[in-house]
């Protein structure tokens, strides 16, 4: 498997001429983007541009979907979200390719219910209010549930809101249930004792995936090969140091360190690689059951804005 650093050596190898001037990054990310919050906080990326007289502006969003329309408008050049943003974003016609992905991690995402719900198993859905974030990980985890368990997408009624509103609406009991991924799924289990229908364990394998603009890969290489030696060095204390890992997500996002270490735990390794021609298929099978279900406006090709290796 070809490394973060070589990954960086084939974007420069994209760069046009003349790009070694002075740029400004900007890098969108949200809260389960555990390796991004991670490098902020440490400045390791801040150091490494700061040398070539380059500088990164960081930008919070809701969730993937919310990222990835900032990249589609040039708001940002670079972010991470889980896998069903980006089909949703290839599909309206985002220009945008694949740059990297972590191990998949299916225990980091869940279909909850209140402790006291008549909803005892998946197929009891049926005729359900069900949460979730329109496009993100958590649609792609609902809709594995269901196909798994003999209902239709057409069964159920599903609520579209962003991780915040969602978590109202199931403490509130306006919803019966809500598709959620970490950290918003770890603060659940620890505040409002949920039961936890299923994980993406069997259904999702819940990748995370680093997303740039086509035209920051192709115009910014020098910049990008930056940002993924500042990931690669990441990596190091981010596999090695669960511990502080949590100290420092608790203090940059706010919920407790307990939180932290449950949404550390749940992740294998924070990993980044090229994508493989297996993580590839399986983006397309997600894209191409989408299609089927007429919730995204055409068939795409996935591999069409997978970054191969160079």
């Amino acid at each position: 498997m070809p490394s973060i650093k070589q990954l960086g050596a084939a974007l420069l190898a994209l760069a046009l001429a003349g790009t070694a001037a002075a740029a400004e990054i900007h890098i969108g990310y949200q809260k389960s983007s555990l390796n991004l919050i991670v490098l902020k906080s440490r400045g390791l990326l801040e150091k490494k541009l700061a040398a070539q007289g380059n500088t990164v502006k960081w930008t919070e969003f809701a969730a993937g979907p919310q990222l990835l329309e900032a990249l589609n408008v040039g708001s940002i050049d670079f972010g991470m979200t889980g896998d069903t943003p980006p089909i949703f974003a290839q599909a309206g016609g985002t220009q945008l390719v694949y740059v990297g992905y972590e191990p998949p991690k299916p225990q980091a995402s869940a279909i909850l219910v209140p402790a006291d719900s008549p909803i005892k198993k998946l197929a009891d859905l049926k005729g359900k209010k069900i949460a979730l974030q329109k496009g993100s990980s958590a649609h792609w985890l609902l809709v594995r549930a269901l196909d798994q368990n003999g209902l239709k997408w057409d069964d159920i009624q599903p609520v579209f809101l962003a991780p915040a509103d969602a978590r109202a609406a199931y403490e509130s009991k306006a919803v019966d249930a809500w598709a959620i991924w970490d950290p918003y799924y770890a603060a659940a289990e620890r505040a409002l004792k949920p039961r936890v229908l299923t994980t993406g364990e069997g259904l999702s394998a819940n990748y995370t995936f680093y997303l740039a603009s086509r035209q920051f890969a192709a115009q910014q290489g020098k910049q990008l090969q930056q940002v993924f030696d500042a990931l690669s060095d990441n990596d190091d204390f981010l596999d090695k140091q669960p511990r502080e890992t949590a100290q420092i997500l608790s203090k940059a996002i706010g919920l407790d360190v307990p939180t932290f270490e449950t949404v550390v735990s749940r992740r294998p390794s924070f990993r980044v690689s090229w994508l493989t021609p297996q993580v590839a298929a399986d983006q397309q099978r997600i894209a191409d059951r989408f299609a089927e279900l007429k919730l995204i406006p055409k068939t795409i090709t996935v591999k069409d804005i997978v970054l191969p290796p160079q």
